[in-house]
């Protein structure tokens, strides 16, 4: 098979992960490996490799990255329940349910933790953070979700990370949607820490999550782990003393559409116009949507370029309707996930620009024809 004979995809993922993806990404996957050959694993440093050059242009040698199976949630538990020692506490800041589910993870595992919620519709309290890391010592790590698809929102994780080092605080951040789509540098953040995972900006398929650490941080988790399969130092340590191995079955075939992905993501132009082209999608989107009646749940100020949340419309609306509606003409968007409002959510990254969503537009008028009868 070539790459032109790979079918079309029935429709177009605008959803914040899996993604629509390029043929190449998946033509990439046509093949089987070997998880103990000298290739494989090869292939598998220079994707660590160039995933530490991609999260910093500064002092990379003081920053290492390791590949972790599952979704990017496993990555995200491999971090909380392996950097925190048996002492030590957690302050997670929410907004969302993403920052919920990793306050859910510390409790999981029994790891003290303290939440400060700034509820759905507003970022975190900086000020909130303040006193709390004034008035409880016993916090030692401070953990953010940067974009919170509950909403779509971007939280602030420039300024967190001063507050947190401020205090001597282990800084961990959950980029699971951002990276690679929005330019951000661990080293500026101050950021012990970055999670994220395969099948989001980088635009490469479910499979796999990645940890992006100061190596001094991780070099201090030995034996912290509380998990096998999750234990971030072990898997850190045998990529870092076995050219690349995984402690255990890797999903090769998703690495290779990753390695593929990122040289994609090279080609573009690198992280800064992979962003420019998602926000070109998010303004093209939105500014049609407003066009046709439908109101944003978030103002510009907070809005991410990844994923949007609508306000349902008026009058006999039912979402299931809609999307099957959307679905028939192409497009797959997502339900809404805010406990507040009525919404739904559109998602403005993968491998679509911005025609294609000039024609999400014309289908979204179209279906409202038969959606909403006001």
């Amino acid at each position: 098979m070539q790459i032109e004979d790979i079918p079309d995809n029935p429709y177009t993922l605008l959803t914040p992960g899996p993604l629509s993806t390029s043929k190449r990404v998946k033509y990439a996957m046509l093949q089987d490996f070997c998880t103990w050959d000298d290739d494989y694993n090869n292939l598998v440093q220079d994707i660590r490799n160039k995933l530490t050059k991609i999260a910093t242009s500064n002092s990379i040698g003081n920053y290492t990255t390791l590949l972790m199976q599952g979704s990017g949630t496993f990555s995200v538990e491999s971090v909380i329940s392996t950097a925190i020692p048996k002492d030590g506490k957690l302050l997670v800041l929410t907004n969302g349910a993403y920052g919920e589910r990793i306050a859910s993870i510390a409790r999981c595992h029994k790891i003290d933790v303290a939440v400060n919620d700034s509820g759905e519709l507003e970022p975190p309290d900086v000020n909130l953070l303040i006193d709390s890391l004034k008035s409880d010592p016993a916090i030692t790590h401070v953990a953010v979700v940067h974009c919170e698809t509950t909403t779509g929102m971007l939280n602030p994780i420039e300024k967190i990370g001063e507050i947190v080092k401020h205090y001597g605080k282990i800084y961990i951040v959950d980029a699971m949607s951002s990276f690679g789509g929005i330019p951000i540098d661990i080293a500026n953040l101050q950021a012990d820490y970055l999670i994220s995972s395969a099948n989001k900006c980088i635009q490469g398929v479910p499979g796999f999550g990645f940890i992006v650490a100061k190596r001094s941080a991780i070099e201090s988790t030995q034996g912290q782990a509380r998990t096998l399969s999750l234990d971030m130092y072990s898997q850190w340590r045998e990529m870092e003393s076995k050219n690349g191995k995984w402690r255990f079955t890797s999903p090769t075939h998703t690495v290779h559409a990753f390695a593929q992905a990122l040289k994609e993501l090279e080609d573009e132009g690198g992280v800064e116009k992979r962003y420019e082209r998602y926000q070109l999608n998010h303004r093209t989107l939105v500014d049609g949507m407003r066009e046709l009646g439908f109101t944003t749940l978030l103002p510009d100020t907070l809005q991410s370029p990844i994923i949007t949340s609508f306000l349902s419309p008026d009058g006999d609306y039912q979402f299931k309707q809609f999307y099957n509606n959307l679905k028939t003409k192409g497009f797959v968007i997502y339900p809404g996930k805010v406990t507040v409002r009525d919404t739904f959510r559109i998602g403005n990254i993968g491998d679509i620009n911005r025609d294609d969503m000039l024609h999400l537009l014309d289908a979204v008028k179209a279906s409202l024809k038969s959606t909403v009868n006001v």
